[in-house]
């Protein structure tokens, strides 16, 4: 299905990129039906609660950065926002589940008091309204079916699946929807036929009642009863006042290339910013990919990153707004520090599409890993960000009432001096910068194309463990690792280390990459 080489625009209607081989197919045949690049991103995310259930659904939320054809650049922020009134702790369900990654567990928080107020509903009706060319049943008609008729479960779904089993075991709901029909006890697995019927049902009432049914009306009652009923903050009000923001792109350059990121008050974006303006500051170019002086940069940036995140934060009233992360002052003092040093510290997917008429949207979305909290008869559950650690670093409980809550979420689009531009965005919670940190560094600094620079092997340093994926030179490991003496070096690759699904539009023609980390698939839309 993916086609990764540029291929010349003449019978080309544009290129997708995504997590799934059903959610690529329902973009592009959105595309072929005339619709635009807008049209095409919002269709290929019904059909991804459909397909990628876990790692994204209309309880949670996302961002969308869209460039329309005149140049004008927006992002539509429908992320979660903190509910109201805040709970006391000893009145909550709220309790830690693990995360089996295989070479590394992680701990999270599920229950009704993990819920936040999902933005994802609006925000696709928002887009809808303003940019999209076809009609909103149009647009569900493929999710709906795909729901009706089944997903077969390919291998990285079902290991989804598996990593974050205890969360929907824990709902005889959610285990009576997705538990495997020939395993008792498992969850869907690989090859298995998973039909959504409830799913399907609530597209068709959204496509019916619009936004308002989820945030009005009688279902609205019935998911603030059981939030509240059983332990959790969420009520009717949040649902009724949550709103889609629009906002400006935080746009900077990086050498000669312009890039257009998710704003603050998301994190990822101005993190990543941060790190490039840093590399610059130090007067430094990165050497050969891969080199133990390159890795070792690298691993100084990602530091340097996550000190001047800790940093900000502690200035910033407990909320992530970051304000002069990006300043001259500030960048020379972290690029002091790393100059001074040896030369040797969640579920999420995403969509790229771009269209023969110049417009690009990138679309990532989030569930967190699912709260186990599910909406009665909709196949949809409910998100669990009040209980992801990444998005509450000065612990949990402390979150401010009615507030957008952060997101390391990072959607973004590349300018390169040679005229193509690149949609990018990845999964991957708290790895999300990092993927794409390196994403933008193979590309520009190492002049990788697309998919060379999609699968070059990464980094991730986090709380001062140095993680190494598969794929290094052994030389350039070990001359690196007498430096982080705390590391772990990965057998092979991982959805832990991010998923960078993205397309290239440019002089040459399209091109796209779908990580194989994270399932992706990539498609060139042929008339």
């Amino acid at each position: 299905m993916s086609k990764h080489l540029h291929t010349k625009t003449k019978n080309v209607k544009g290129a997708v990129a995504a997590g799934h081989p059903e959610t690529a197919k329902v973009a592009e045949q959105i595309l072929k039906q005339g619709g635009n690049a807008f049209d095409a991103v919002i269709a290929a995310q019904m059909a991804a609660f459909v397909a990628e259930p876990v790692l994204t659904s209309p309880g949670g939320g996302g961002f969308l950065i869209a460039e329309k054809n005149s140049g004008k650049q927006i992002v539509y922020d429908f992320f979660v926002h903190t509910p109201r009134e805040k709970r006391p702790a000893s009145e909550l369900d709220f309790y830690p589940i693990f995360a089996d990654f295989g070479e590394v567990h992680q701990e999270y928080h599920v229950g009704p008091g993990s819920v936040a107020t999902p933005g994802m509903v609006k925000g696709l009706f928002a887009i809808h309204r303003d940019l999209c060319t076809l009609p909103f049943n149009v647009l569900a008609e493929p999710a709906i079916q795909l729901a009706r008729s089944g997903v077969r479960m390919n291998s990285f779904q079902s290991g989804v699946f598996d990593i974050i089993k205890p969360i929907y075991l824990e709902s005889p709901e959610a285990n009576k929807i997705f538990g495997s029909s020939s395993h008792p006890g498992k969850l869907v697995r690989e090859n298995e036929l998973l039909k959504l019927p409830g799913m399907a049902d609530f597209l068709e009432m959204l496509v019916r009642d619009g936004e308002h049914a989820f945030y009005e009306g009688d279902l609205a009652s019935e998911i603030s009863r059981i939030c509240c009923e059983s332990g959790g903050h969420l009520s009717r009000q949040d649902l009724q006042n949550y709103q889609v923001i629009k906002r400006t792109p935080l746009t900077f350059s990086y050498r000669a290339d312009q890039i257009s990121i998710n704003p603050p008050p998301s994190s990822g974006g101005i993190l990543i910013g941060f790190a490039l303006r840093l590399l610059e500051t130090i007067r430094r170019r990165p050497g050969a990919f891969g080199s133990a002086e390159t890795l070792g940069l690298l691993a100084n940036i990602q530091k340097m990153t996550d000190k001047a995140r800790i940093e900000s934060l502690a200035h910033a009233d407990q909320t992530e707004t970051y304000e002069g992360i990006l300043d001259d002052d500030f960048l020379k003092r972290f690029g002091n520090e790393i100059s001074g040093r040896s030369e040797a510290n969640r579920g999420t997917t995403h969509i790229s599409v771009a269209d023969s008429d110049g417009n690009v949207a990138g679309l990532t979305s989030s569930n967190g890993e699912g709260s186990s909290v599910m909406i009665p008869g909709t196949g949809v559950m409910l998100n669990n960000m009040l209980g992801e650690e990444d998005l509450n670093p000065s612990g949990f409980h402390s979150w401010t009432p009615g507030q957008r809550v952060s997101s390391m979420m990072a959607p973004g689009i590349l300018k390169k001096r040679n005229g193509e531009k690149i949609v990018f965005g990845s999964g991957g919670s708290n790895r999300i910068r990092t993927a794409i940190l390196q994403l933008l560094l193979n590309l520009t600094d190492h002049n990788m194309p697309l998919r060379e620079a999609t699968d070059a092997p990464r980094i991730h340093l986090e709380k001062n463990i140095l993680n190494l994926e598969a794929g290094f030179d052994s030389d350039a490991i070990s001359k690196l690792i007498t430096d982080y003496p705390d590391h772990k070096i990965w057998k092979k690759k991982s959805l832990y280390f991010g998923g960078t699904h993205s397309v290239c539009s440019g002089p040459d023609g399209y091109s796209g990459a779908g990580d194989s980390r994270r399932g992706g698939v990539s498609i060139l839309c042929n008339i």
